[in-house]
């Protein structure tokens, strides 16, 4: 993982791309996310890795997956969590990103989680706070967990990333998900195919290695379907990407006569069933949407135990040791 490190502070590695990680970084994270699912297979879902660490959860917009399960997995690692949403929060009285940083780092947290409509917001926590500082998106920049999680996904479910044709199909241009699963399925060895209208493929899209189609029937030659919705929270106000929902969703939405069998069909959440992906579609044997939610657990334990830890080459082999020190469960 890339460092960040502020002036007169100790470094610190964060994460806060899918850039600041390089394959075998990529292949630690996953393995370790793979050694805590046995966690997850017992009674007592709990570990003593992180007893007496603080991980603060601090979101600035909406989340219902990725703040829940970076909750959840802290508090699976016995990490104790301050969970902090800007609505109801000294930010609705006009508090400054700087401020609030300075405030729950007099906590001594050990992690930030941070998400932020502004790209960039969680490189500037990193000036203002000697924790470590990862990621959760940030405006249309990044969302490295969600890759790591949706490889995870992936590899669990065909066993490989490397060679496999992956379609993402959408609002590419306002999706931070979009622009980290670019960096992470190349990284492996994926062939990533853009697939939407125009309007909604970002110009520099070109340059990321990737290939352009406004066909939808190009999904007929691919291994997974990664399916985005229209972000019209980021969109520019008066502008028109489409000429309306139901022609979008008529010409590009992801319907059972677009998907094969043997694909696998993918979404970040949140779903618009009938908008760029049916219902019969998004509930089929095909999707692996509930998969990415499960997979969003153990691969956020899996950053938030590297970070606080020494990496080793042989994460997964490290993770299991350290979670069963004396090979029982621990409440």
């Amino acid at each position: 993982m890339d460092l960040y490190p502020p002036t007169g502070l100790p470094r610190r590695r964060h994460l806060l791309s899918i850039s600041d990680l390089d394959r075998a970084d990529v292949e630690r994270l996953l393995e370790t996310a793979e050694g805590f699912e046995s966690v997850m297979q017992r009674d007592v879902k709990k570990v003593p890795t992180l007893r007496g660490r603080t991980v603060v959860n601090l979101f600035f917009e909406s989340s219902t997956r990725t703040s829940s399960s970076f909750e959840l997995a802290a508090k699976r690692l016995s990490a104790d969590t301050i969970s902090v949403k800007a609505s109801g929060s000294s930010v609705d009285k006009g508090e400054s990103l700087k401020d609030t940083i300075l405030t729950l780092s007099a906590y001594d947290p050990d992690v930030i989680v941070i998400r932020h409509p502004q790209a960039g917001a969680p490189a500037i926590v990193t000036r203002h706070t000697d924790a470590h500082v990862v990621n959760a998106g940030d405006g249309k920049h990044q969302h490295p967990t969600q890759s790591l999680l949706d490889l995870y996904t992936i590899r669990k479910a065909v066993g490989k990333v490397e060679g496999l044709q992956v379609a993402i199909v959408g609002d590419v241009l306002h999706s931070r998900v979009a622009r980290s699963n670019i960096q992470a399925l190349t990284m492996l060895g994926a062939h990533v195919t853009l697939v939407g209208p125009p309007t909604l493929i970002p110009r520099e899209a070109a340059a990321m290695g990737v290939t352009i189609s406004h066909s939808i029937d190009d999904l007929a030659e691919v291994d997974v379907i990664y399916v985005l919705r229209m972000q019209r929270e980021r969109m520019l106000e008066g502008a028109n990407y489409v000429p309306s929902l139901r022609e979008y969703s008529a010409l590009w939405g992801v319907t059972p006569d677009r998907v094969r069998p043997s694909q696998l069909v993918m979404h970040p959440g949140p779903i618009n069933r009938g908008v760029e992906i049916s219902a019969e579609v998004a509930d089929s044997a095909s999707s692996r949407i509930v998969d990415q939610v499960r997979a969003g657990l153990v691969t956020r334990m899996a950053v938030l135990y590297d970070l606080l830890t020494e990496p080793t080459t042989t994460g997964g082999q490290a993770a299991l040791r350290a979670v069963e020190p004396a090979g029982q469960e621990v409440a």
